[in-house]
C-alpha cells in the first residue's frame, strides 16, 4: 500500500479459485500485477502510460481516474454502502475514535 498500511479486502471463493489457477500456471511473487521485478507492484504510471499509448490525453483519463470513476459509479448506484466503497479504495476514516474502535468494521 502507498501509505504502508494493511489493507483488508474480502475476496469471493471464485476469485480465490482463479488466483490458485494463476499460481499453478506460474504466477510468482506476492503481486497479481507485478512491476518490472516480482518484488514490486505495477505502478500507477504504468497504467497512465498505457492510457497515453491508447490515445487518451492527460485531461481525459489517468490511472487514478479509474478510482474516482469507480467511487462515483458505485455511490450513485445505491447498491453499495458508502463506507465499504471508501474502505475498498483504502481511504482512512478521519474520525480517529471510530477508526480505533472498529478497524475492520466492514469485513463482516
Amino acid at each position: 500500500m502507498k501509505m504502508r498500511r494493511d489493507h483488508f479486502s474480502p475476496v469471493a471463493p471464485q476469485t480465490v479459485a482463479l488466483l490458485r489457477q494463476l499460481r499453478a500456471l506460474g504466477l510468482r511473487g506476492q503481486y497479481l500485477f507485478p512491476g518490472r521485478t516480482v518484488t514490486r507492484c505495477m505502478s500507477e504510471n504504468t497504467i497512465t502510460a498505457a492510457l497515453r499509448r491508447m490515445g487518451f490525453a492527460s485531461e481525459e483519463m489517468s490511472g487514478h481516474g479509474f478510482r474516482a470513476s469507480a467511487s462515483t459509479l458505485l455511490n450513485a448506484s445505491g447498491h453499495w454502502n458508502a463506507d465499504a466503497i471508501e474502505a475498498q479504495l483504502a481511504h482512512v476514516d478521519n474520525d480517529k475514535v471510530r477508526r480505533a474502535y472498529n478497524p475492520r468494521r466492514l469485513l463482516g
